[in-house]
């Protein structure tokens, strides 16, 4: 992939001897695989903001909302070190493309979900988040953000990486200095897509675009925005992706014979209970669409929303 994404990691998973224990949490899959379409701008706070390696480990303590970081046995308080740095590199961020960040999980500077935080009876609570990753979320509320523990599932890691090639295409699209027509066309493409992740927040969508030429563009394109991230951090689950591909099944109504519609509608119910994964019905999808020209079909990104190559619809 000649352009790739730019996408910010914790640099202990590409592989960096940059822990605390002067090792790595090195990501197979990261720098294997995402790597081919993805280009990493790694940070490690820990080392950036000053301190060494190896070091003390650091725990949060306190208030979940507004956790102190400290270390774990000599107590000395490195937050206000730790924040002016984040502040910092998140500033650095803003110049950058970056269409996402995949954070170290249970780190309290980069952990996104569950961090513990402890209290003064010493008893930790799963409630925090990394004081860089907080600061990162806060900054970049629409990017897409997620822990390389929860990339081993593989309906979150096919969610988190669709949502970054769609983010890619809405960030291209709005460099373009994109007009009303512009919206629609994209609208159009993505609707199959934003289907299967929200139908209520497509259908919104679909109003809204409709309406759209009585709106100020900035604050269409924003609404826009706000919705498109939103549907997109849905999972798309299999009673939505069979909507979807009833959907489509209905644009070949009229052409395809009764032996290929019975064909897929078996392969269709194949997948709602789980005996194929969604490879097997779009695989012959695409070719009836390919066989019969259906350009509103060959458009849509839901049919191919991140490379194929990747096999994020393989799994049952």
């Amino acid at each position: 992939m000649e352009n790739k994404i730019l996408v910010g990691a914790s640099s202990c998973l590409l592989g960096n001897s940059v822990r605390y224990d002067g090792g790595h949490k090195h990501d197979r899959y990261l720098t294997d695989i995402l790597a081919n379409y993805f280009q990493f701008i790694t940070v490690c706070p820990e080392v950036e903001c000053g301190l060494p390696v190896p070091r003390e480990t650091m725990r949060l303590i306190g208030d979940p909302e507004k956790p102190r970081l400290v270390t774990t046995r000599s107590g000395i308080d490195h937050t206000d070190r730790m924040l002016s740095f984040c502040k910092q590199k998140v500033s650095q961020l803003e110049s950058e493309d970056l269409c996402a960040f995949i954070f170290k999980k249970d780190s309290p500077s980069s952990g996104l979900h569950k961090v513990k935080v402890y209290g003064e009876s010493g008893q930790a609570q799963k409630k925090g988040r990394g004081l860089f990753a907080a600061t990162l979320v806060d900054r970049f509320p629409l990017l897409p953000v997620e822990e390389e523990g929860r990339l081993k599932d593989p309906v979150l890691r096919e969610n988190f990486i669709e949502k970054v090639f769609c983010y890619k295409r809405w960030k291209t699209f709005l460099q373009e200095d994109p007009d009303y027509k512009k919206l629609i066309d994209f609208h159009t493409c993505h609707k199959l897509q934003l289907m299967a992740h929200s139908p209520k927040l497509a259908s919104k969508m679909g109003k809204l675009v409709a309406a759209g030429k009585t709106t100020p563009k900035e604050e269409l394109l924003e609404e826009y925005q706000l919705n498109l991230m939103e549907a997109l951090a849905l999972k798309a689950t299999i009673k939505k992706n069979v909507n979807v591909l009833y959907h489509i099944n209905g644009h070949f109504k009229k052409l395809i014979t009764g032996d290929e519609k019975a064909e897929l509608i078996q392969l269709i119910n194949n997948y709602a209970h789980s005996l194929v994964p969604l490879i097997v019905p779009l695989t012959l999808i695409n070719h009836y669409i390919r066989k019969y020209n259906i350009a509103y079909l060959q458009n849509q990104t839901y049919l191919e929303p991140h490379p194929s190559e990747l096999m994020l619809r393989n799994h049952a």
